[in-house]
């Protein structure tokens, strides 16, 4: 019988995120018969880790020195002890991880790019284009990113591939409208709702979310004002909430936090909305298209790609607040249109974004069949 092939995830941690979340799927559904999973974080282990200990071996790195950035000795242990055969990192962790995975002797290591940092910071490009020269194969979730990946950090370019993110199309699929959870947020009756989900981060511009949604406030005259709704936590949330009360719109914006019971928010939705300065593919976008919830997000990274020629009206410039109260106001407004773009962009997730694609996509990466 062949031996399994052991893969080795390095992350920062397993908290709740698109990133965590595409891990956790490849760690579900790559063939267990010709492959082992482990997962190694070094930070906390995260919330998202609960219930992924039936599919990988978990692990945790203890707190390392500020010299590890130039000697890991004690992550190269840790890895050398696991013994993979091949070690997938991802964005956040690629130099350190990279180098102690080349020092521990691993024959083959993948890196993950999921989106860059805007702007992208000189250090962190000569940090990563080290490390590109250490890793077999560098993945972008998009072609865009592929193209800023092959501009800037990787030099050779026939290491990278393009592997767009995929979503599970039962689990987010279109579900009637979910008055309990309205009920449960608060929300007024026959207000409508637009959501977002993501981590609360400054690359996600959840400001100019909240300067918009103050302008389509202002401005509105067709019936019960609109609520907004963000669904994740991070470091912003603290000046987000400031910045929502600055505003006046305390009975109006909700920061719920993370739940685990994300397709339920999707179907409180009337819209699904992004404000991101960068992405790579948004997995929360994946999300709320195959759940039928109509788009209006910023034309950055993998997302025209996602929404393609039939949805391309629904994309604004980043940072351009009164731009995007205009795109929700003209979707509102119009709710066969809306409905028939919530049908084109759970149609295109079906055909172009399904998540067992892109898990065999990865299991030839692993292979080297790819």
């Amino acid at each position: 019988m062949t031996a399994r092939i052991r893969i080795l995830h390095i992350v920062h941690n397993l908290d709740y995120g698109g990133l965590e979340r595409l891990v956790g799927a490849l760690v579900r559904l790559t063939d267990p018969a010709r492959f082992e999973n482990h997962v190694l974080t070094l930070r906390d282990l995260g919330r998202f880790a609960e219930g992924l200990e039936r599919d990988a071996g978990l692990h945790r790195q203890a707190p390392m020195r500020r010299a590890s950035m130039l000697w890991p000795v004690a992550l190269t242990r840790t890895i050398r002890a696991i013994a993979p055969d091949v070690v997938h990192t991802h964005s956040g962790v690629w130099y350190k991880a990279s180098l102690a995975a080349r020092r521990a002797g691993v024959r083959r290591l993948i890196h993950t790019e999921h989106g860059r940092q805007y702007p992208d910071p000189w250090l962190a490009r000569t940090l990563d284009h080290l490390a590109a020269r250490r890793t077999d194969v560098v993945v972008a979730v998009s072609e865009r990113l592929g193209r800023q990946m092959a501009d800037d950090v990787v030099g050779d370019r026939g290491r990278i591939r393009v592997v767009p993110n995929g979503v599970d199309t039962e689990r987010f699929r279109p579900l009637a409208v979910n008055g309990a959870m309205r009920r449960e947020l608060g929300l007024p009756d026959g207000a409508r709702v637009i959501g977002s989900i993501g981590r609360l981060v400054p690359i996600k511009g959840y400001d100019v979310m909240i300067r918009a949604f103050a302008i389509l406030r202002d401005t509105w005259r067709d019936g019960p004002p609109p609520a907004l709704v963000i669904v994740g936590d991070g470091p912003e949330r603290a000046r987000l909430a400031e910045l929502i009360e600055g505003h006046g719109l305390g009975g109006a914006v909700r920061l719920v936090g993370w739940r685990r019971d994300v397709e339920r928010c999707y179907a409180s939705f009337d819209l699904f909305t992004l404000s991101s300065w960068s992405e790579g593919t948004s997995i929360g976008l994946l999300e709320a298209m195959s759940t039928a919830v109509c788009p209006v997000v910023t034309d950055v990274g993998g997302t025209p790609a996602v929404l393609g020629d039939p949805l391309r009206h629904r994309l604004v410039p980043s940072g351009d607040a009164a731009a995007l109260a205009h795109a929700w106001r003209d979707a509102l407004a119009d709710g066969d249109r809306r409905g028939a773009d919530a049908r084109a962009g759970r149609e295109r997730i079906e055909r172009l974004f399904g998540l067992v694609p892109m898990v065999r996509a990865y299991e030839r990466l692993y292979t080297g069949d790819s």
